[in-house]
């Protein structure tokens, strides 16, 4: 009923809607971001580490920090998953978390910020101070027309925040990946200061997270963190504390002779990234688990994600991911063609098992010792959306650990 309404109303009175339930939201709540220095992170990958690395490198500088992402919500250090399938949650939600934030004494918010937000104006009710741009890659380019209104969403936040005014003693700040081809037009704003990163700037850490991508983060979360006064050295202390971001890049280890390994990745630059960092660990062979999201999001990256897998994998087992309102067998047979197209043999070395338990199942039971089971398009996230927008509660890890459990027992 919901979508059939949205496609009934004309655009601009929706758009309308959304602006005005913003505002008043943050009325309702009393403006909480205007008691709070507000850092965003925007762009295709890395923002919920990025966020959750500016977070404790704050908190490792005695600040109360409250933060918001993809993967968990935090407020003075009390922490939770996700559970909302949402990475920027409703503007009432929001303003209600930034209010709670103030009331536990915190200074700063990070709040992850996607493009999605954008279009329903979510971020108009949010006095940000600073914006970080990760990188820029082709994705939900069905759900707004195109890679140019895509790119135009991600900098609308820094539109933003060029036209709000500026709070008293918080410089207004731009942070961005000098490595990004985009990078100037992200750099095209008037603010009181400007910085570049590069994954050089963090080469002398020694992050107990694997990956470059990693590097990359950590080094915007030092860029800016140090625009607010904090000292590199207590940066870097921070950031080599840090053991695990959930469901990024996270083994699930209950004593089996082969690893497993749980990572978000749900497209084809985030999942490149994350082969390339496979390749430098030992292994027998390589086990991908993955699907690919239904609900409006790119059809197109299904079978390129397949593909990959079935070049990259010794074994690919195709499943369902988040399909939403779409057909689950027809983005598995989709993402499968892929892997086919590949080389892999259905039934030898490319297995389609509708039911994710079951893939689990069907990928561990497969592993031999020395092997290592990638699971992907997932990560720590608390539910699985199916059709109606029905959640079905989900978590990777825990099925893991599940179906690791019987296996052992068998």
């Amino acid at each position: 009923m919901i979508s059939l309404l949205r496609k009934l109303v004309p655009k601009p009175i929706l758009s309308f809607y959304h602006l005005a339930l913003a505002k008043t939201a943050a009325f309702w709540y009393g403006n909480p971001s205007e008691k709070l220095i507000v850092i965003g992170v925007t762009g295709t990958n890395g923002k919920s580490t990025t966020v959750n690395m500016i977070a404790s490198i704050l908190q490792e500088a005695a600040y109360k920090v409250g933060l918001t992402s993809t993967i968990n919500f935090r407020i003075a250090g009390q922490e939770k998953l996700n559970d909302l399938k949402m990475t920027m949650p409703g503007r009432f939600w929001l303003q209600r978390q930034l209010a709670r934030m103030v009331a536990a004494g915190c200074r700063l918010a990070v709040i992850e910020s996607s493009s999605e937000g954008i279009a329903q104006h979510r971020h108009a009710g949010i006095h940000y101070d600073a914006m970080v741009f990760t990188r820029l890659r082709p994705e939900h380019l069905e759900r707004h027309g195109g890679f140019e209104n895509y790119k135009q969403a991600k900098l609308e936040y820094f539109r933003h925040l060029e036209r709000l005014p500026r709070k008293v003693d918080v410089p207004k700040v731009i942070v961005v990946n000098a490595e990004d081809e985009h990078s100037k037009d992200f750099l095209n704003f008037k603010v009181d200061q400007k910085i570049t990163f590069s994954a050089s700037d963090a080469a002398d850490l020694h992050l107990k997270l694997a990956g470059k991508f990693n590097l990359l983060n950590a080094a915007a979360a030092i860029a800016v963190t140090t625009a607010y006064g904090v000292a590199r050295d207590v940066a870097k202390a921070a950031l080599e504390k840090i053991e695990i971001i959930p469901g990024r890049v996270e083994y699930v280890r209950e004593g089996q002779p082969f690893e497993v390994m749980v990572d978000y990745a749900p497209e084809p630059n985030s999942l490149s990234a994350l082969y390339e960092t496979l390749a430098a660990i030992a292994k027998k062979r390589l086990i991908h688990v993955l699907g690919s999201t239904g609900g409006g999001r790119d059809r197109s990256r299904r079978e390129v994600l397949g593909r990959m897998a079935g070049k990259t994998a010794d074994i690919v087992v195709v499943t369902n991911e988040d399909p939403y309102d779409d057909d689950p067998q027809e983005i598995i047979d989709d993402v499968a063609k892929g892997a086919l197209e590949a080389g892999k043999i259905l039934g030898r070395n490319l297995f389609k098992i509708l039911d994710r338990r079951a893939a689990i199942h069907k990928a561990l039971t497969l592993a031999q010792p020395g092997d290592l089971v990638l699971l992907t398009g997932k990560g720590a996230e608390q539910a699985m959306v199916v059709a109606g927008g029905k959640k079905i509660k989900w978590d990777d890890r825990e099925v893991v650990r599940e179906e690791l459990g019987k296996i052992v027992n068998q």
